[in-house]
C-alpha cells in the first residue's frame, strides 16, 4: 500500500500545477514521504488522539459514526444530515486502487452506518464483530486512508477556486500555502475537519465555515510562506468562532469551539530541530 502514496501525490502536484498554470513559475510541493507521513499522523492526532480505539467512534451529541484516521463521517441507513459524508467514498476510493475491504463493508457502505443511533452502537461495541473488524481494518490501513485526504484536498482547491468571489485572489493564497509542508497540512486537515465550504446544506444564517470562508477571509497581501500560514489560522480561528456563535448551541460555543481553536493552532511548519 506504500507504493500508492507517491502515485496520489504525483497526482496532487499535478493538479494543483493545473489550477496555478497562470502563475508565474511552476507550482511544486516540497512533499517528501517523510513530510508526508508527518501529515497522515497530525491528522490521526487531531481526530483520534492517535488512539486506535477512537477509529471506530461515535461522539456524543452526534447523529452518525466517525471513523478512521480522519474520522470520516457515516451516516447509518435512512438518516441524511448537514455535513458532508465521507466514509462510502473512501471505500469507493478503496476499491478503485485495489485495496483489500471486508466483503460485507463493500456492500454495506452505500447503505449507511448498520447502527441507528448511538445507544445502539455503544452496545454493538461488546458484541457486533463488525466493530471489531472495521477497527481492525482502519488501523491496518492507515496509509490508504491518508492517500484519500490528499486526493480529496486536490479536488477541493479546484473545486474552491472555481466557486470563489475573487478566483486570482485565491489561487494566489493557495500558491503560497502549497509550498511547504505546513500549509499543504493545514489545507488537507481544515478540508478534511470542516469541508470545502461549498454546500449550502453547511451555512448558519447565510454563513459557511469550510475552506472557502477561510480562504476569503484571509488578506491578500503576497506575504511570505509563514506570515500566509499564519493568516489562514488566524482566519479559520474566525470562521469557526463566527460558526459557533451563528448556530444558537450551547455545545458548538462551550464544548467544540476550544477543541476546534486547538486544533487550527497546530497549522504550522514540523518542527525539524531535532535532537
Amino acid at each position: 500500500m506504500r507504493a500508492l502514496l507517491p502515485l496520489v501525490l504525483t497526482v496532487l502536484v499535478a493538479g494543483l500545477t493545473s489550477v496555478t498554470a497562470r502563475a508565474q513559475s511552476d507550482l511544486t510541493l516540497p512533499l517528501s514521504e517523510q513530510a508526508f507521513e508527518w501529515i497522515a499522523s497530525q491528522i490521526f492526532r487531531n481526530e483520534c488522539n492517535a488512539r486506535e480505539d477512537c477509529l471506530v467512534h461515535w461522539n456524543r451529541g452526534e447523529a452518525f459514526p466517525s471513523l478512521g484516521i480522519g474520522h470520516f463521517i457515516w451516516y447509518p441507513i435512512g438518516v441524511e444530515g448537514p455535513y458532508q459524508e465521507s466514509f462510502p467514498s473512501l471505500v469507493s476510493f478503496g476499491e478503485q486502487q485495489g485495496v483489500d475491504i471486508p466483503d460485507w463493508l463493500v456492500s454495506q457502505a452505500p447503505l449507511g452506518a448498520p447502527w441507528p443511533e448511538r445507544d445502539t452502537f455503544l452496545q454493538a461495541v461488546d458484541y457486533d464483530p463488525r466493530v471489531r473488524e472495521l477497527r481492525e481494518w482502519l488501523a491496518g490501513h492507515r496509509s490508504f486512508q491518508a492517500a484519500f485526504l490528499v486526493s480529496r484536498a486536490r479536488e477541493a482547491l479546484e473545486q474552491v477556486i472555481s466557486a470563489s468571489g475573487d478566483p486570482d485572489s485565491t489561487r494566489r493564497k493557495l500558491d503560497a500555502l502549497v509550498t511547504t509542508p505546513g500549509g499543504v497540512y493545514a489545507l488537507v486537515d481544515y478540508v478534511n475537519f470542516k469541508g470545502e465550504g461549498l454546500s449550502e446544506s453547511e451555512r448558519y444564517q447565510g454563513d459557511g465555515w469550510g475552506l472557502l470562508q477561510v480562504l476569503e477571509a484571509m488578506p491578500d497581501d503576497r506575504a511570505d510562506q509563514e506570515a500566509v500560514l499564519a493568516a489562514f489560522r488566524q482566519a479559520a480561528a474566525r470562521v469557526l468562532t463566527r460558526r459557533a456563535k451563528l448556530s444558537g448551541r450551547a455545545i458548538e460555543r462551550q464544548q467544540w469551539l476550544p477543541g476546534w481553536l486547538n486544533r487550527v493552532d497546530t497549522y504550522r511548519e514540523p518542527d525539524t530541530s531535532g535532537p
